[in-house]
């Protein structure tokens, strides 16, 4: 089976992700919290607070709004596959009302040994993202079902997290990467000044272009992990006119070439 990105709206997005090879991805950005269920070999995931590595028919539930380094490592077979799934803010908002007693995920909660009844209500979960045909309130219902899981292990998401002014520019360009953001733009779109951003993305030791092309690369990792788009199309979509140029920034950024993902991936 290709890899794959479904999203239905008001419900969650989930993907699968196939790899041949060890792996590192540096610095990516968690926008929003994410379950990730891997099914052959093991992630690694490294913050500056420490490291977790999660083994086949194990999960980890990761916060948004962090930075973190992942390793993805293959299986003695020779080939890596996990499946990760985004819920709707607001099912993620109604658990956390619904459960005020239990502690907010700040970074990584690991779930280790998932249980027959875990994975069918995960399998579940994807069944409800994929058929449009299925009725919203059960498919949210399905969809939600995991946040009980991860909350049988000792967790929950915090319902409305802090943005930093970076996280909200990425969210915000984060609509439509191929557009041409200007400061101004951004700025309106923000209501604040032109000055205002600069400084406040300047507080956090970044700028908006840097942000952009981070956005933009980091999307196109998760198309080329995710999909089974052509590269050319995938620099399209991120706002890269010139395929060349789309691959020399990819690399630069994450230290190896685009087409050595898409073969790593759709050859599992």
């Amino acid at each position: 089976m290709q890899p794959r990105i479904l999203h239905r709206p008001g419900v969650a997005t989930t993907a699968s992700v196939l790899q041949k090879q060890a792996l590192e991805f540096k610095r990516l950005c968690i926008e929003q919290p994410v379950l990730i269920v891997v099914e052959r070999g093991s992630k690694t995931l490294r913050r500056t607070q420490g490291e977790c590595v999660i083994g086949a028919g194990e999960a980890v539930a990761i916060a948004g709004g962090q930075t973190v380094d992942i390793i993805n490592q293959p299986a003695a077979d020779g080939s890596y596959r996990a499946f990760w799934l985004a819920w709707d803010a607001s099912l993620i908002a109604a658990h956390a009302a619904a459960h005020p007693a239990q502690p907010v995920i700040r970074q990584a909660l690991p779930l280790p040994a998932r249980s027959a009844e875990f994975m069918a209500a995960f399998q579940r979960a994807v069944a409800a993202v994929e058929d449009a045909d299925m009725p919203l309130d059960i498919a949210r219902h399905r969809a939600a079902e995991m946040l009980l899981w991860i909350g049988a292990h000792g967790g929950k998401f915090a319902p409305f997290e802090a943005l930093t002014a970076a996280l909200k520019v990425r969210r915000l360009i984060g609509r439509d990467l191929a557009q041409e953001w200007s400061a101004a733009a951004v700025a309106a779109e923000l209501a604040m000044s032109e000055a205002t951003l600069r400084r406040r993305l300047a507080d956090e030791e970044t700028s908006l272009s840097e942000i952009l092309v981070d956005a933009r690369l980091s999307f196109a990792l998760n198309l080329l992990q995710c999909s089974a788009q052509p590269v050319t199309q995938i620099a399209l979509q991120v706002g890269y006119q010139s395929p060349s140029h789309f691959a020399v920034r990819f690399r630069r950024r994450f230290g190896f070439a685009p087409s050595a993902i898409r073969r790593l991936a759709l050859h599992a």
